[in-house]
């Protein structure tokens, strides 16, 4: 079975990794350069759900793959200030698509600001952190938990619950 992940992104190639060798030995995962088709920070929960189902979808229709997986983090504004969120998409052939969100926490104000300014969340905390390529670790939510929940875990989830509405379906048809 082919998998094509919409992402050459470690964090989220190591989510669907993690959740799908459990599944089945046979497994074939394929990095796709697939286009989120939404602004390179998406900035509010429809968006980021828009980005991640524009990758799975992408994979699915324009790969030979039989799941196309879109993973896709962003941000929004809530009245307690501005939260990291994440959303996931599994697309199959030939049926509807599956989505799932995930975990959100609150940003630094010193973040948020430069956020509402038009940077992107990896290279503002690459810059904050002082290192290169947060995002293909732990992520803004690995740094902001100290490490508890990393980047690669919190898609882990989403993959977890994509892969549990599928498994559902398939047992009751």
């Amino acid at each position: 079975m082919r998998i094509g992940v919409g992402s050459r992104n470690k964090a989220k190639l190591k989510a669907v990794e993690t959740v799908l060798q459990t599944l089945e030995n046979k497994l074939d995962i394929v990095a796709i350069d697939a286009p989120s088709d939404v602004s390179s920070m998406p900035f509010s929960d429809e968006e980021t759900m828009k980005g991640a189902l524009n990758r799975a979808e992408f994979c699915v229709h324009q790969h030979d793959v039989d799941f196309g997986v879109g993973l896709e983090g962003g941000v929004t504004e809530t009245p307690a200030g501005l939260f990291i969120i994440n959303w996931g998409a599994l697309a199959v052939k030939d049926q509807a698509t599956f989505v799932a969100g995930g975990a959100r926490i609150k940003l630094p104000e010193e973040i948020a600001k430069r956020l509402r300014s038009g940077e992107e969340l990896g290279p503002v905390m690459d810059d904050f952190c002082h290192r290169e390529n947060i995002r293909h670790g732990e992520g803004a939510i690995g740094v902001f938990t100290n490490g508890m929940i990393t980047r690669d875990q919190m898609f882990t989830h989403i993959m977890k619950l994509l892969v549990g509405q599928y498994q559902y379906q398939l047992s009751n048809i």
